[in-house]
């Protein structure tokens, strides 16, 4: 074959940097935006933050129209050739306010983390500070350490003696395990007690025996029915228990009652997890009857160009700091660009939303209406993965709440009528009728379905089972009760 030339026309798609930046940008949370813009303000010296912003007096959605502004001020800017100015280009170089920036956003990280809240201790903190103030010898506080230090966060111990034996070392090869068992049972009565117990009919045994003390009734059966009838207990056969402890219902009643005083998990008593908030990207508030949305403007700092910067481009020649400058002014007009868009997506997705799930706001999950990816995308003709991305991580703060705005999206099941009912709205009404169930006699997924069906939705049983999972709802033979 001859190599020879041929002429094609086709089409593809390139995505420039700007449309990179843009998208990367929408898929944001907020704290990450707030980082994007941290981080572009200490690199680029033609960007800033608007100090003097008042947010209390500035329009709800004047976020885009502000970026708008900035933008289009400077691409009208006519800027001579030669600018008067005081002072050069090295004397200005010096003194960026992205510093200042950095210094505010320095003394803002200092405070967060003086206000944040440090005082919980770990469970084993907790253990080995009360391990401490007990009378222990040397062998006893390195057998309670190590014992400590397997003891789960659930507060339970898992580990066997003879691997605790096996941890202490050569060090304390000669110690035996009834010694280990009895630095053990010491533990088992710190606080909260019943910790390291090594399952859950020890540990309400511990606690048992605690209680006993302040001359609890039938303490002798709790005892008996602890320690033999902890399983049929879990499955609701209340009618074996009876025939086996030779009790009345009402006496079987106070003895569950006595029980639910104890603590199954003993280790969640100690909670070291700080406060996680989340904060809304986007407020609906009813006005006049209609829904309005508006920006969280304390997302992020309100920036626009560094005009004194900006004016630093005084002549149209080839020098490094010209071009440094000239760079840097069209990366700030692209991120501002970028943000823009990002704040006229996230509105326009969120208004379409509201607009499907105006039932939800006005009378709650029972008025969820189906809604797909696809939906949102036909109406603001976009791409179903940008409103994937609009969606993600991104919250609504509404009168009902604060939800994400996945949240609002479900599948739909067919009604009798011809209509369609949610999937959240089906969970909304299982949730509704487990509520209002009797105890003693809970509904089944059969009969959630039936109940279901009689409202015209046709929900087959699996999926009952599998919306009351969703909702950790336990099945009806667990959630059976005598009181």
């Amino acid at each position: 074959m001859k190599p020879s030339l041929q002429l094609r026309v086709g089409q593809s798609l390139s995505m420039t940097p700007q449309l990179q930046q843009a998208i990367r940008l929408l898929q944001l949370s907020s704290l990450e935006l707030q980082a994007e813009i941290q981080e572009a303000l200490e690199s680029n010296p033609l960007l800033e933050v608007e100090e003097d912003y008042d947010y209390d007096g500035a329009p709800e959605s004047s976020d885009e129209d502000q970026a708008s502004r900035d933008i289009s001020q400077l691409e009208n800017q006519d800027i001579p050739e030669d600018l008067p100015v005081d002072t050069k280009w090295e004397d200005m170089y010096d003194h960026q306010p992205a510093s200042t920036a950095s210094s505010q956003s320095m003394i803002d990280g200092d405070m967060e983390r003086e206000n944040q809240d440090e005082s919980g201790d770990s469970l084993q903190q907790h253990l080995l500070w009360q391990m401490r103030l007990t009378h222990f010898t040397e062998i006893e506080e390195a057998i309670a350490t190590t014992i400590i230090d397997s003891v789960e966060d659930d507060g339970y111990l898992k580990t066997t003696l003879e691997d605790i034996q096996q941890s202490l070392g050569e060090e304390f090869a000669e110690i035996e395990l009834d010694e280990i068992e009895t630095v053990l049972h010491r533990i088992q009565h710190f606080d909260p007690v019943g910790v390291a117990a090594r399952d859950l009919r020890e540990c309400l045994l511990i606690q048992l025996r605690v209680l006993e003390v302040t001359g609890l009734p039938h303490i002798e059966l709790l005892k008996e029915l602890i320690d033999k009838h902890l399983d049929t207990l879990a499955k609701r056969d209340y009618a074996q228990i009876k025939r086996a402890l030779k009790v009345s219902d009402e006496e079987l009643t106070e003895l569950v009652r006595s029980i639910q005083l104890l603590n199954p998990r003993p280790g969640s008593q100690i909670q070291t997890n700080n406060t996680e908030y989340i904060v809304p990207d986007v407020y609906a508030r009813k006005y006049k009857g209609r829904w309005s949305l508006s920006l969280n403007p304390d997302n992020a700092p309100r920036i626009h160009i560094a005009e004194h910067y900006a004016q630093l481009i005084n002549r149209a020649d080839n020098s490094s700091e010209n071009t440094y400058l000239k760079n840097n002014l069209q990366e700030a007009r692209w991120f501002l660009k970028s943000l823009q868009s990002r704040n006229e997506t996230l509105l326009k997705v969120t208004e379409a939303i509201i607009e499907r799930q105006k039932d939800f706001l006005d009378h709650g999950e029972e008025a969820m209406k189906p809604l797909v990816l696809a939906d949102i995308a036909e109406v603001v003709e976009m791409h179903e993965s940008t409103i994937s991305r609009v969606t993600t991580r991104k919250y609504l703060h509404t009168p009902r709440g604060i939800f994400e705005l996945k949240y609002f999206f479900s599948s739909h099941v067919s009604t009798d009528a011809g209509g369609e009912c949610s999937a959240t709205a089906i969970r909304a009404i299982i949730k509704k009728l487990v509520a209002a169930e009797n105890p003693r006699k809970p509904l089944s997924d059969s009969k959630i379905a039936d109940i279901l069906g009689d409202q015209g939705i046709n929900v087959a049983r699996r999926t009952i089972a599998k919306y009351r999972e969703t909702l950790a709802i336990a099945p009806s033979n667990e959630r059976k009760r005598l009181v």
